[in-house]
């Protein structure tokens, strides 16, 4: 892979910064802290995120939004792993647009970015975290099921939501 192709850029104004993924093949992401809010822009911007699943939250985040977009294969277990799929990814100029258009196609399709469906599925937690307390119930875990597909998923797949709740 030629360096000019790494690309570091600068801190700048938020919409240069979304309108800039739009211009990179392939987003990189970083060990031990995942990108999060930037994870989600760059997915729903259509670049693919190449992630290794780290040991605590800070480092799950990017693999939990690429198994919700339905590109799971992008999340590595090893840095061994995510040094490969890269230099793969970065020599596959025909895989790299075959991801691009997966991302397209999911971000209307999967839980990611169905604002409706977690809606739901937080008011189903909330449900049923009112009826514990009402019936004098103590806190626990809790599993909410899966909702039906928003009106524009077409053929999405909704994924459970848990919620804990802890006195």
């Amino acid at each position: 892979m030629e360096a000019k192709r790494l690309v570091f850029a600068p801190r700048v104004a938020p919409a240069d910064h979304l309108a800039r993924h739009r211009l990179a093949d392939l987003f990189l992401d970083t060990l031990p802290v995942n990108a999060h809010t930037t994870a989600s822009d760059a997915l729903w911007a259509g670049l693919p995120l190449l992630t290794c699943v780290g040991a605590g939250f800070a480092g799950r985040v990017a693999a939990s939004a690429l198994h919700a977009i339905g590109l799971p294969e992008l999340a590595t277990s090893s840095l061994d792993e995510y040094e490969a799929l890269g230099v793969s990814l970065a020599t596959d100029e025909a895989r790299v647009r075959a991801l691009t258009t997966a991302l397209e196609r999911n971000r209307n399709t999967h839980p990611l970015f169905d604002a409706n469906l977690f809606r739901r599925h937080l008011e189903q937690a909330y449900r049923a975290m009112w009826s514990r307390h009402c019936t004098g119930q103590p806190p626990c875990d809790l599993r909410v099921e899966p909702q039906p597909e928003t009106a524009n998923d077409e053929g999405g797949r909704p994924a459970a939501t848990s919620a804990s709740i802890r006195s």
